[in-house]
C-alpha cells in the first residue's frame, strides 16, 4: 500500500521555495497496544475528569488552563490570551543555517519524516537541492498546527529527511551525570582484547536483521488466545554469570571467532608495558569504534 502524505507545505531557503509533501518515517502502528477493561464485565473503562475539592465530575466547558508557577499556585490563561501568542501555521520549513551533517547531535532529534516534491514543477528544484546538500544539514523553523518547531533537513537516498529537534535547553548535558566525570582508564591487554572482539563483529549494518522478540511473542500469545489454543510460554534464558572482565573478553573473542575462519586481528596502539590506557591516549578512530 502506497504511503500517504500527512501534510503539504513549502521548503524555503533564502528566495527559493519548493512545494513538498511530508510523510512520517516511522510506523507507530507496528507496536501492539491495549485497552483498559473492567475485569468483571470486560467493558472498556472511560476516563473522567474529577475535581477532588468539589467531589464531582467536571464538564469540558468548566475547564481552564493553568500554569503552576509555585507549588499549589497557578496563573490562569484564557483562550484569547493563548491565541494571541500562538504562531500562525504557515507550513513553511524555513532553513536559515547549514552545517556539516556530523554536527547534528542525535540526542537532539525528536521525530523524523520524509520530504518529497509536490508536483512535477517541484521535482527538478527538489533534486538540485538534495544533491547540493550532500554531507550537509540545514536548520530552521516550522510553524504548524499552532506550534513552532526547531527542525533540521538533510538528504538521504532519493529523499530529504525532516527532523523535529529538541531545543538546547531540553537536552541534558553529560556533565550533569556524576559517574561520567571520572577519568576512564583500562589495562592495555584488556583494551587490545576488546578491540579484537569488536573487530570480529564488524559488518554492514542492516536494522532489518534485528526483530522485536517481545512484539512477536505477544502477537503469538494474542493469536493463540483468540483461537483458544494452548498457551506455550517462550523459553526464558538465564542471565549469564558475572565473570572476571579479562576472562569474559577472552571467552567472547573465542565465541565470535568460531563464526569466522580466522580471528580478527587489530593492530593495537603502542603503549609502554604495564601501563593503563586513558581515553585521550586512543586515536580518534579507535575511540569512535
Amino acid at each position: 500500500m502506497s504511503a500517504r502524505a500527512t501534510w503539504k507545505g513549502v521548503l524555503k531557503i533564502a528566495l527559493v521555495t519548493i512545494p513538498i509533501k511530508v510523510y512520517p518515517a516511522t510506523e507507530a502502528s507496528a507496536s501492539l497496544s491495549f485497552n483498559q477493561l473492567h475485569g468483571e464485565c470486560q467493558s472498556r473503562i472511560s476516563q473522567k475528569k474529577w475535581c477532588p475539592i468539589c467531589a464531582r465530575e467536571v464538564k469540558a466547558d468548566e475547564l481552564v488552563k493553568g500554569f503552576e508557577f509555585e507549588k499549589g499556585r497557578y496563573v490562569i490563561l484564557q483562550p484569547e490570551e493563548l491565541d494571541a501568542v500562538q504562531p500562525e501555521s504557515t507550513k513553511v520549513i524555513d532553513l536559515v543555517q547549514f552545517a556539516d551533517a556530523g554536527e547534528l547531535d542525535p540526542t537532539s532529534i525528536d521525530r523524523s519524516y520524509y520530504l518529497a516534491p509536490d508536483g512535477p514543477i517541484a521535482v527538478e528544484a527538489f533534486a538540485v537541492l538534495r544533491l547540493a546538500m550532500r554531507r550537509r544539514v540545514g536548520v530552521g523553523k516550522l510553524a504548524i498546527y499552532g506550534r513552532e518547531y526547531l527542525v533540521a533537513v538533510r538528504p538521504r537516498a532519493t529523499a530529504l529527511m525532516l527532523h523535529t529537534l529538541h531545543h538546547a535547553a531540553e537536552v541534558r548535558a553529560v556533565e550533569t551525570i556524576d559517574e561520567l566525570q571520572i577519568a576512564a582508564s583500562a589495562p592495555v591487554a584488556q583494551v587490545k582484547l576488546a578491540q579484537q572482539v569488536i573487530a570480529a563483529c564488524l559488518g554492514p549494518l542492516d536494522l532489518a536483521d534485528f526483530t522485536d522478540a517481545y512484539q512477536t511473542d505477544l502477537r503469538l500469545l494474542i493469536d493463540a488466545k483468540i483461537a483458544g489454543s494452548e498457551i506455550v510460554e517462550p523459553v526464558r534464558l538465564d542471565a549469564p554469570p558475572v565473570v572476571d572482565l579479562q576472562v569474559a573478553l577472552e571467552q567472547s573473542l573465542a565465541a565470535v571467532s568460531t563464526r569466522k575462519k580466522t580471528p580478527a586481528k587489530v593492530k593495537p596502539p603502542s603503549f609502554p608495558p604495564n601501563r593503563e590506557v586513558r581515553e585521550g591516549d586512543l586515536p580518534k578512530r579507535t575511540r569512535a569504534s
